[in-house]
Protein backbone atom coordinates (compact mmCIF):
# COMPACT_ATOMS: atom_id res chain seq x y z
CA UNK A 1 0.00 0.00 0.00
CA UNK A 2 2.61 2.60 -1.03
CA UNK A 3 0.03 5.28 -1.86
CA UNK A 4 -2.31 4.82 1.10
CA UNK A 5 0.07 5.80 3.89
CA UNK A 6 2.43 8.72 4.28
CA UNK A 7 6.06 7.64 3.93
CA UNK A 8 8.43 9.23 6.41
CA UNK A 9 11.40 8.48 4.15
CA UNK A 10 9.82 10.39 1.28
CA UNK A 11 9.06 13.36 3.53
CA UNK A 12 12.69 13.43 4.70
CA UNK A 13 13.90 13.19 1.11
CA UNK A 14 11.70 16.13 0.10
CA UNK A 15 12.86 18.24 3.06
CA UNK A 16 16.52 17.49 2.25
CA UNK A 17 16.02 18.65 -1.32
CA UNK A 18 14.25 21.78 -0.10
CA UNK A 19 17.09 22.55 2.34
CA UNK A 20 19.60 22.17 -0.48
CA UNK A 21 17.57 24.49 -2.71
CA UNK A 22 17.30 27.11 0.04
CA UNK A 23 21.04 26.89 0.70
CA UNK A 24 21.89 27.31 -2.98
CA UNK A 25 19.54 30.24 -3.44
CA UNK A 26 20.07 31.94 -0.06
CA UNK A 27 23.44 30.73 1.29
CA UNK A 28 24.27 31.45 4.93
CA UNK A 29 20.77 32.80 5.51
CA UNK A 30 18.54 32.28 8.52
CA UNK A 31 16.04 30.45 6.33
CA UNK A 32 18.72 27.94 5.35
CA UNK A 33 19.46 27.23 9.01
CA UNK A 34 15.77 26.71 9.70
CA UNK A 35 15.54 24.34 6.73
CA UNK A 36 18.50 22.32 8.03
CA UNK A 37 16.93 22.21 11.47
CA UNK A 38 13.67 21.01 9.93
CA UNK A 39 15.59 18.23 8.14
CA UNK A 40 17.16 17.09 11.43
CA UNK A 41 13.77 17.24 13.15
CA UNK A 42 12.22 15.21 10.33
CA UNK A 43 14.64 12.35 10.94
CA UNK A 44 13.86 12.33 14.66
CA UNK A 45 10.12 12.52 13.98
CA UNK A 46 10.30 9.61 11.55
CA UNK A 47 12.28 7.48 14.00
CA UNK A 48 9.91 8.31 16.86
CA UNK A 49 6.77 7.67 14.81
CA UNK A 50 8.16 4.25 13.87
CA UNK A 51 8.76 3.47 17.55
CA UNK A 52 5.27 4.58 18.49
CA UNK A 53 3.83 2.21 15.92
CA UNK A 54 5.43 -0.75 17.70
CA UNK A 55 4.33 -2.08 21.10
CA UNK A 56 6.48 -1.36 24.15
CA UNK A 57 8.02 -4.76 24.82
CA UNK A 58 8.57 -4.54 28.62
CA UNK A 59 5.00 -3.42 29.21
CA UNK A 60 3.55 -6.08 26.91
CA UNK A 61 5.67 -8.80 28.56
CA UNK A 62 4.43 -7.67 31.98
CA UNK A 63 0.81 -7.75 30.77
CA UNK A 64 1.21 -11.29 29.42
CA UNK A 65 2.93 -12.34 32.65
CA UNK A 66 -0.02 -11.03 34.68
CA UNK A 67 -2.40 -13.01 32.49
CA UNK A 68 -0.33 -16.18 32.93
CA UNK A 69 0.00 -15.75 36.69
CA UNK A 70 -3.70 -14.98 37.03
CA UNK A 71 -4.70 -18.02 34.97
CA UNK A 72 -2.33 -20.24 36.92
CA UNK A 73 -3.73 -18.98 40.23
CA UNK A 74 -7.29 -19.55 39.02
CA UNK A 75 -6.54 -23.14 38.00
CA UNK A 76 -4.75 -23.72 41.31
CA UNK A 77 -7.86 -22.59 43.17
CA UNK A 78 -9.99 -24.86 41.02
CA UNK A 79 -7.63 -27.81 41.58
CA UNK A 80 -7.73 -27.47 45.36
CA UNK A 81 -11.48 -27.99 45.51
CA UNK A 82 -12.75 -31.31 46.87
CA UNK A 83 -15.62 -32.12 44.58
CA UNK A 84 -16.33 -35.54 46.11
CA UNK A 85 -17.26 -34.28 49.56
CA UNK A 86 -20.85 -34.17 50.64
CA UNK A 87 -20.31 -30.89 52.42
CA UNK A 88 -19.53 -29.08 49.16
CA UNK A 89 -22.66 -26.95 49.14
CA UNK A 90 -23.56 -23.46 47.94
CA UNK A 91 -21.81 -21.81 50.87
CA UNK A 92 -18.56 -23.60 50.06
CA UNK A 93 -18.90 -22.60 46.42
CA UNK A 94 -19.31 -18.96 47.40
CA UNK A 95 -16.19 -19.15 49.57
CA UNK A 96 -14.26 -20.47 46.57
CA UNK A 97 -15.70 -18.06 44.04
CA UNK A 98 -14.98 -15.00 46.18
CA UNK A 99 -11.16 -15.23 45.97
CA UNK A 100 -11.44 -16.22 42.32
CA UNK A 101 -13.47 -13.10 41.54
CA UNK A 102 -11.06 -10.95 43.54
CA UNK A 103 -8.18 -12.44 41.58
CA UNK A 104 -9.95 -11.73 38.29
CA UNK A 105 -10.56 -8.12 39.32
CA UNK A 106 -6.92 -7.64 40.33
CA UNK A 107 -5.69 -9.14 37.06
CA UNK A 108 -8.06 -6.95 35.06
CA UNK A 109 -6.99 -3.81 36.92
CA UNK A 110 -3.32 -4.64 36.42
CA UNK A 111 -3.75 -5.21 32.71
CA UNK A 112 -5.85 -2.06 32.30
CA UNK A 113 -3.34 0.07 34.25
CA UNK A 114 -0.38 -1.15 32.21
CA UNK A 115 -2.32 -0.69 28.97
CA UNK A 116 -3.06 2.90 29.92
CA UNK A 117 0.57 3.39 30.93
CA UNK A 118 1.69 2.43 27.44
CA UNK A 119 -0.96 4.66 25.89
CA UNK A 120 0.03 7.58 28.14
CA UNK A 121 3.74 7.17 27.36
CA UNK A 122 3.12 7.14 23.60
CA UNK A 123 0.79 10.13 23.82
CA UNK A 124 3.32 12.15 25.81
CA UNK A 125 6.14 11.42 23.35
CA UNK A 126 3.99 12.29 20.33
CA UNK A 127 2.72 15.53 21.90
CA UNK A 128 6.29 16.60 22.70
CA UNK A 129 7.29 16.26 19.05
CA UNK A 130 4.11 17.96 17.85
CA UNK A 131 4.85 20.90 20.15
CA UNK A 132 8.32 21.14 18.59
CA UNK A 133 6.82 21.11 15.09
CA UNK A 134 4.41 23.87 16.07
CA UNK A 135 7.36 25.95 17.27
CA UNK A 136 9.24 25.38 13.99
CA UNK A 137 6.19 26.54 12.04
CA UNK A 138 6.17 29.79 14.00
CA UNK A 139 9.89 30.25 13.35
CA UNK A 140 9.28 29.88 9.60
CA UNK A 141 6.45 32.38 9.86
CA UNK A 142 8.76 34.85 11.61
CA UNK A 143 11.24 34.65 8.71
CA UNK A 144 8.66 35.70 6.15
CA UNK A 145 7.00 38.30 8.37
CA UNK A 146 8.99 41.29 7.08
CA UNK A 147 9.12 40.12 3.47
CA UNK A 148 6.77 42.70 1.95
CA UNK A 149 6.22 42.74 -1.85
CA UNK A 150 5.99 46.57 -1.79
CA UNK A 151 8.95 47.28 0.50
CA UNK A 152 11.52 47.74 -2.29
CA UNK A 153 9.40 50.52 -3.84
CA UNK A 154 9.13 52.52 -0.63
CA UNK A 155 11.79 54.77 0.91
CA UNK A 156 13.74 53.18 3.76
CA UNK A 157 13.37 54.34 7.33
CA UNK A 158 15.64 53.97 10.32
CA UNK A 159 13.68 50.94 11.51
CA UNK A 160 13.34 49.19 8.13
CA UNK A 161 14.68 45.62 7.90
CA UNK A 162 18.25 45.33 6.73
CA UNK A 163 17.72 42.82 3.92
CA UNK A 164 15.27 43.83 1.22
CA UNK A 165 14.36 41.23 -1.38
CA UNK A 166 12.52 42.09 -4.54
CA UNK A 167 11.44 40.58 -7.81
CA UNK A 168 11.54 36.81 -8.41
CA UNK A 169 13.98 36.38 -5.53
CA UNK A 170 11.36 37.56 -3.05
CA UNK A 171 8.74 35.32 -4.62
CA UNK A 172 11.09 32.34 -4.37
CA UNK A 173 11.82 33.13 -0.71
CA UNK A 174 8.12 33.20 0.12
CA UNK A 175 7.54 30.01 -1.83
CA UNK A 176 10.28 28.25 0.15
CA UNK A 177 8.58 29.34 3.40
CA UNK A 178 5.28 27.95 2.15
CA UNK A 179 6.89 24.62 1.26
CA UNK A 180 8.54 24.37 4.67
CA UNK A 181 5.20 24.93 6.38
CA UNK A 182 3.53 22.29 4.23
CA UNK A 183 6.25 19.75 5.05
CA UNK A 184 6.00 20.60 8.75
CA UNK A 185 2.34 19.67 8.54
CA UNK A 186 3.28 16.36 6.88
CA UNK A 187 5.61 15.55 9.77
CA UNK A 188 2.72 16.14 12.16
CA UNK A 189 0.59 13.77 10.09
CA UNK A 190 3.16 11.00 10.66
CA UNK A 191 2.23 10.94 14.35
CA UNK A 192 -1.52 10.83 13.78
CA UNK A 193 -0.84 7.95 11.37
CA UNK A 194 1.33 5.92 13.77
CA UNK A 195 -0.33 6.73 17.12
CA UNK A 196 -4.08 6.06 17.08
CA UNK A 197 -4.88 8.36 19.96
CA UNK A 198 -7.63 10.96 19.91
CA UNK A 199 -5.54 13.62 21.65
CA UNK A 200 -2.56 13.03 19.35
CA UNK A 201 -4.78 13.16 16.26
CA UNK A 202 -6.37 16.41 17.44
CA UNK A 203 -2.97 17.98 18.17
CA UNK A 204 -1.57 16.86 14.81
CA UNK A 205 -4.60 18.28 13.04
CA UNK A 206 -4.10 21.54 14.94
CA UNK A 207 -0.48 21.76 13.75
CA UNK A 208 -1.57 21.12 10.16
CA UNK A 209 -4.26 23.79 10.39
CA UNK A 210 -1.75 26.29 11.79
CA UNK A 211 0.66 25.52 8.95
CA UNK A 212 -2.11 25.88 6.39
CA UNK A 213 -3.22 29.23 7.83
CA UNK A 214 0.36 30.55 7.82
CA UNK A 215 0.91 29.31 4.28
CA UNK A 216 -2.30 31.03 3.20
CA UNK A 217 -0.91 34.35 4.45
CA UNK A 218 2.26 33.76 2.45
CA UNK A 219 0.34 33.06 -0.72
CA UNK A 220 -1.63 36.25 -0.22
CA UNK A 221 1.72 38.04 -0.35
CA UNK A 222 2.73 36.11 -3.46
CA UNK A 223 -0.51 37.02 -5.19
CA UNK A 224 -0.07 40.66 -4.15
CA UNK A 225 3.47 40.50 -5.52
CA UNK A 226 2.17 39.19 -8.87
CA UNK A 227 -0.38 41.99 -9.11
CA UNK A 228 2.24 44.56 -8.16
CA UNK A 229 4.70 43.26 -10.77
CA UNK A 230 2.02 43.52 -13.42
CA UNK A 231 1.36 47.17 -12.54
CA UNK A 232 4.84 48.23 -11.39
CA UNK A 233 5.11 50.87 -14.12
CA UNK A 234 2.17 52.75 -12.61
CA UNK A 235 3.23 52.35 -8.98
CA UNK A 236 3.82 55.75 -7.38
Amino acid sequence: MPYKTLSGDRVIETIDKLAARVGERFPESGLERVARELADTARRCKAESDRLRRPITPIRVTVYSIWVVGAAAFFWIAATLHYDTVEFDAASLVQVLEPAMNLAVLVGLGVLTLGRLEEHWKRRKALDYLHELRSIAHVVDMHQLTKDPYRSALPRTASSPGDVLSGPLLERYLDYCSEMLALTGKLAALFSQSCRDAEVSASASDVEQHCTAMSRKIWQKIMAFSRYEGTSANFP
